[in-house]
């Protein structure tokens, strides 16, 4: 078998894998990564308003944030790959304001028309399933392309500066009184991809759900110089969502970047 088809096979059985992952744990998706508050807060203070602006939320899971957003008057197009993550979103998260669709974000400048949105938001650690930086550089190009001239663009991953310095091997677990949810890491010398291993136990039942993928760990200083090849101005890091300077032992990492006004396209 060519070497070429033998990895687009291996990619396949990747993404197929999380794909039976994210269905077998959506009906508890929204209690593991429930609707955090401060997102909003973050996204006011950077805009006047979010009413009647038009925002894509690319990874938007089960809902929670493009329903936040749509109650604040904003108009969301929302997006996953994940048919049952979607199912829940639209049934259960439904807002006239709100279209969810499903697609894949490397594919958002061929969906959607250029200078269509005012914002784009990609939380949840969602950019690092991507599987090398020329994809990650392709997405943020397209962001850019489907973003209004002075747009901007809000994203959110894990300190991977931190993760890789720190050898951190696990993250906080996820527990109340219906599930566990355990979340590890595995590295590989001289990589900067990683491991990641989930498992997740339903303590009425004791079923447990497991998976292991590979995510890219992303640096902030390969994040900032992508970002800026791909045309966006100003790239401001946070150490969260009440914007805390970046940098020292903490685990999220929040972006915001705009593209220009006027622009290459122009």
């Amino acid at each position: 078998m060519p070497g070429s088809e033998l990895k687009n096979n291996l990619m396949t059985a990747v993404k197929e894998n999380q794909d039976r992952f994210y269905s077998s744990i959506s009906p508890y998706y929204s209690l593991i990564f429930p609707y955090n508050p401060a997102q909003i807060g973050f996204l006011e203070s950077e805009n006047e308003t979010l009413e009647n602006l038009q925002w894509l939320d690319a990874g938007c899971g089960s809902g929670e944030l493009a329903y936040a957003l749509a109650g604040k008057g904003a108009r969301v197009t929302a997006i996953d790959l994940n048919p049952a993550l979607l199912g829940r979103a639209a049934s259960e998260k439904n807002h006239k304001r709100i279209s969810y669709r499903i697609a894949n974000m490397l594919d958002i400048d061929r969906l959607f028309d250029h200078s269509r949105f005012d914002g784009v938001i990609c939380f949840g650690n969602t950019l690092v399933h991507l599987d090398n930086t020329d994809q990650v550089l392709a997405f943020f190009r397209s962001v850019f392309a489907v973003l209004k001239p002075g747009g901007k663009f809000f994203l959110q991953i894990l300190n991977y500066d931190h993760i890789f310095g720190e050898k951190v091997e696990s993250l906080p677990l996820i527990e109340n009184d219906q599930f566990l949810f355990e979340r590890r890491y595995r590295f590989t010398s001289g990589s900067r991809k990683i491991r990641f291993i989930t498992r997740l136990t339903i303590k009425s039942s004791g079923e447990s759900i497991e998976n292991e993928t590979e995510l890219l760990g992303l640096g902030s200083c390969d994040l900032t110089r992508l970002l800026q090849e791909a045309g966006f101005g100003t790239v401001s890091l946070y150490a969260d969502f009440a914007k805390h300077p970046f940098g020292g032992n903490h685990l999220p990492l929040v972006v915001s970047t705009y593209k220009n006004r006027i622009t290459r396209e122009e």
